[in-house]
Formats: C-alpha cells, structure tokens, sequence
C-alpha cells in the first residue's frame, strides 16, 4: 500500500469513527443526564476558571453536551455559548434556556475569532483522533481573546493497556495508531495520549501552561490543564 493510500484510508477511518461517536451520543442524548458520571474534580476546575476572568464574561463551552456546566457558568454572572457536533445533546443543550447561543459546530470546525473570554473543553478530547489534535487546540486558541483562559480536559490510561489494546486493534485489520481504543463496539472510539505528547501540541500552537493536575481513578484518570491563550 502505498503512503498515499494508507492516509486516505486512515483518514476515512477516522472520519468514520468520528461519525460513529457523533450517532452514538444522538441516541443517548434524551437520557445522557439519568445516570451523571461522577464531575466533582471538573466542576472545581470550570469554577476556578470562571473565578479567574471578568466579570460578565463570555465563555465558549465547546462541546457542550447536555449543557452541564451551563448554570455554574450563568450563576457565575458570565455568558456560555456553547457547541456540539451532536445534533440530540444539542436539543438537550437548548431545553436548558440558558446559553446566549448554540451552534451545530464539532471542534474540527470552530470557526471563531478572539470572540471568548476563555473556553471550556471538558471530557471530550478523548474522542479527537491523534492528527486532530493540532487543529481543534488551534481552534480554540483562535476563538479566545488573547490573554484568555482555556480549561482542558486529556483521560489518560496505563502505557501497558493500550500497548495491548492497539495490537488487537491491528490484528483487526484497523489502521488504528498507539493510543486509539475501541471497546468492543466500532463506535466508542478514544484517543488517550502520553503527557508529553499533550504538552508537546500545546506548546506548539503558542498555549501556556497555568496549572495542571492528575486525578486518578480505578486505573485510568484525568488530567486537568488550565492554559493561557
């Protein structure tokens, strides 16, 4: 095979994964909020971020979900507009009444410019394929004025796992690279990069480092980055 063919093919691979998770979260949108994933170290992170910037600021969540941080974001005297490339979590998103506006965008296609006193990006990294990465973290820096803040959510799994998991996924006969998982389903597709590798496509696109942390659990966990535009 060819390299040009192995892109494309690689290409449309992710494509499809990504269209897979896109459907996947249409069809559990009307009930996503039943059984809420425990967000105790996320919320304390948007709410330091939302303590950090003016007041009456105007606040990207991108994507946004159900628009779960919407009334911390409100309470906090600030403004959210907020994205999704789910068109179900979106209608969600929209019952709330809250935000000023909501787009039908994914992280691949922000089309904003300094518009945002800072953005939020919170557990949805992992669905961003590793050749992504660079254009959504450029994305965002765009859409928030300069000196603004970002808060970034990365999960992140054991070396070993996903060194096991991605020979599966080769003998699969997947073009899949180190850190991609697909759990059973060719829908739930994660990206889980190394620290350094997120640090890494940071500093390149020009992003600062404020604070990080890591908090752990059963195994896996998240690390949490927040980062001046």
């Amino acid at each position: 095979m060819s390299t040009t063919t192995g892109l494309t093919a690689r290409r449309q691979w992710v494509d499809e994964r990504r269209a897979a998770v896109t459907a996947a979260y249409d069809a559990e949108a009307a009930t996503y909020d039943a059984d809420p994933y425990p967000n105790d170290m996320q919320q304390t992170w948007v709410n330091r971020l939302l303590a950090a910037i003016h007041p009456s600021s105007t606040v990207l969540d991108a994507p946004c979900g159900t628009g779960r941080y919407f009334p911390l974001i409100v309470e906090a005297g600030h403004r959210v507009v907020g994205i999704d490339q789910s068109s179900g979590m979106l209608a969600e998103a929209a019952a709330r009444n809250l935000a000023a506006e909501l787009h039908h965008l994914g992280l691949q296609q922000l089309p904003f410019g300094h518009r945002f006193d800072a953005a939020i990006t919170v557990d949805a990294m992992e669905h961003v394929a590793p050749e992504d990465w660079p254009l959504v973290l450029a994305n965002l820096h765009r859409a928030v004025r300069p000196g603004g803040l970002l808060y970034l959510t990365v999960e992140e799994h054991p070396g070993a796992d996903l060194a096991a998991t991605h020979e599966a996924l080769l003998a699969r006969g997947f073009p899949a690279v180190l850190g991609e998982v697909i759990d059973g389903d060719v829908a739930a597709y994660h990206f889980y990069p190394s620290r350094s590798q997120v640090l890494d496509w940071i500093t390149v696109e020009g992003l600062d480092v404020i604070d990080e942390t890591y908090h752990q659990d059963d195994g896996w966990g998240y690390r949490h980055l927040l980062l001046q535009c």
